[in-house]
């Protein structure tokens, strides 16, 4: 437990929250969970006691996942069972829903397709927060010439298009996520607002069991999620009781998906201690993706007994490895290397502008049953190993994800700003 905090004026209270300012953290906010559980828009509401804390657990555990993976939130740390400080921001009032699966209100509104149907790519739509219109769909145009302004930023086509990709990225990271637990993400809504430091936009709101359909193993008659309480006939003590029990489960789920499933390792040889700072460069970006990195002094041509020990050492603890061979002249490591272990050999070499047109082919031109790759920047190789790790940890998978998003970002947003200046 966190000491407590000095609270300012409310800023707002929904259905499940309230938001007060903090007079001692300006540009923060502390976002307070109620033990209330709606369904239709309020049309049914009841107390569950202890949801309040349960969500809490639940949306506090998703945000460090989607941090950790390098998502842009509006989450700072959790403060207290009930309450999570956050960033100030204004909150831009659309429901963006991500689907897997069709279910729910979709099929409705879409007659002909069946329950189950699999979305791929991913189906988006998004809403129009107006609890006295339930929330009307809307289109991207309709979002576009409302011409909404937020803390100083107006919503137009890059901001729009900045929040479709950001929430098919968090989508697919939670899917991922729920995978390792034999868990299907259904379908998502979430909100995203603008900080009003920054003036950037961020995943805000919250994500709790409220936010998704999860149907573990893939049956929805196993399902998890707030669907079981819209779907209660009758509300009674013993129905709470086993929706809270549902809810209860899901904020355990949680925290494991926090916690990685494989730990691999990349271990980088060097033919000579020159070239340690082309390696160190290997291991910084290894680190940007939660990988271990090993560095070792090597040389197949002068000391090929001493290369094939290390790489038993390697072999014979059983961690999943990438063998990262950095050689420059003529290669040696990463085809002996290639040739006697079955795991992952990149070849890197250190290319140097007068042989190095020549040098190359070592690391290119193979023996016939040798299948190491070669890449010549460090940080690529890094990368690459990081896919490797990707296939079956999903932390390292989502760090990849979150990249590629944030490069796709700053390109738009770079674009945005040139097309401002040329005007």
């Amino acid at each position: 437990h966190s000491p407590a905090l000095k609270l300012g004026q409310k800023l707002n209270e929904g259905k499940t929250k309230q938001i007060f300012e903090l007079a001692d953290e300006p540009g923060h906010v502390l976002v307070q969970s109620k033990d209330q559980i709606t369904a239709g828009n309020a049309a049914r509401k009841d107390q569950m006691e202890g949801k309040a804390a349960i969500a809490n657990r639940t949306t506090s555990c998703v945000f460090k996942l989607l941090q950790e993976a390098g998502i842009k939130t509006a989450f700072v740390r959790q403060q207290s069972e009930k309450a999570f400080v956050a960033a100030h921001c204004e909150m831009i009032p659309i429901e963006w829903v991500c689907r897997r699966v069709a279910t729910g209100s979709f099929l409705k509104r879409n007659p002909g397709v069946k329950e189950g149907y699999r979305f791929s790519p991913l189906k988006m739509e998004m809403f129009f927060k107006d609890d006295a219109n339930n929330d009307p769909q809307w289109s991207e145009e309709q979002l576009l010439e409302t011409k909404l302004s937020l803390a100083g930023l107006t919503i137009g086509r890059c901001e729009v298009d900045i929040m479709n990709r950001s929430t098919v990225a968090i989508f697919e990271i939670l899917e991922r996520a729920w995978a390792t637990q034999n868990c299907t993400l259904v379908d998502m809504k979430i909100e995203f607002g603008v900080n009003v430091s920054t003036k950037e936009i961020v995943l805000a709101d919250v994500i709790d069991n409220d936010s998704w359909r999860l149907w573990p193993a893939g049956d929805r008659s196993q399902q998890k999620d707030k669907q079981v309480y819209r779907d209660l006939k009758e509300v009674t003590p013993e129905a709470m009781q086993m929706v809270k029990r549902n809810f209860e489960w899901v904020s355990e789920s949680v925290k494991r998906l926090l916690e990685p499933l494989a730990s691999g390792r990349v271990v980088v040889l060097m033919g000579s201690i020159s070239d340690l700072a082309h390696c160190e460069k290997i291991r910084k970006a290894c680190g940007s993706y939660g990988i271990p990195c090993d560095l070792r002094v090597t040389s197949a041509h002068k000391g090929p007994d001493e290369t094939l020990r290390i790489k038993a050492e390697y072999e014979g603890d059983g961690v999943p490895t990438v063998f990262v061979a950095v050689a420059g002249r003529s290669n040696g490591l990463g085809p002996v290397m290639s040739g006697n272990t079955v795991y992952p050999v990149i070849n890197c070499p250190p290319i140097t502008p007068d042989w190095g047109a020549q040098d190359i082919w070592s690391s290119l031109r193979m023996p016939s049953g040798l299948g190491c790759s070669t890449v010549l920047s460090p940080e690529a190789a890094a990368q690459f190993a990081a896919q490797i790790f990707g296939l079956s940890d999903h932390l390292v998978w989502s760090k990849l994800r979150a990249s590629m998003l944030n490069t796709w970002v700053s390109l738009k947003q770079a674009d945005k700003k040139l097309q401002a200046c040329s005007l």
